[in-house]
């Protein structure tokens, strides 16, 4: 919570108070459910993987090796690749789009920063989605089912 009121909320919303406090609950919480099932996600990647070398996840598992994990669960290219479709679809999508201005005004105006946005990708979401894949590995032996090798 501290992630989202400190960091996020302060680089995607106005400062001052707006007095829609019913509203931007609604909102906070869809944004704190969105957030929360991006990271959770991570769970599946993080399961495909282990299936994908389970060799390699199941030693560094057994070890209990937190930085052997994130190191083989890193991909920096596919997370630069994240971060750049990240970036282009707030370009894309956040626009704020206004009839009455000229095309000339228009232009570069979004409601959020695509610049904002990637950054956070690559400076919280994605590192907490790893610390989810990483916590979600250290476990998946606990009660083995002998499906991991499947």
């Amino acid at each position: 919570m501290e992630l989202y009121l400190k960091s996020i909320l302060p680089a995607i919303a106005a400062p001052g108070d707006d007095g829609n406090y019913g509203s931007a609950g609604t909102l906070d919480v869809l944004a704190l459910q969105a957030l929360s099932k991006r990271i959770h996600y991570g769970k599946f990647v993080a399961e495909a993987k282990l299936r994908a070398k389970p060799e390699e996840y199941t030693a560094l598992i057994k070890a209990q090796d937190t930085a052997g994990l994130m190191d083989l669960l890193t991909d920096v290219e596919v997370e630069q690749m994240v971060i750049e479709r990240v970036r282009l679809k707030a370009a894309t999508f956040g626009q704020d789009i206004n009839p009455g201005l000229q095309q000339r005004q228009a232009a570069g105006r979004f409601k959020i920063q695509p610049d904002v946005l990637a950054s956070m990708y690559d400076e919280m979401i994605m590192p907490l989605t790893k610390e989810v894949q990483v916590e979600y590995l250290l476990h998946r032996l606990d009660h083995n089912d002998g499906d991991q090798q499947q």
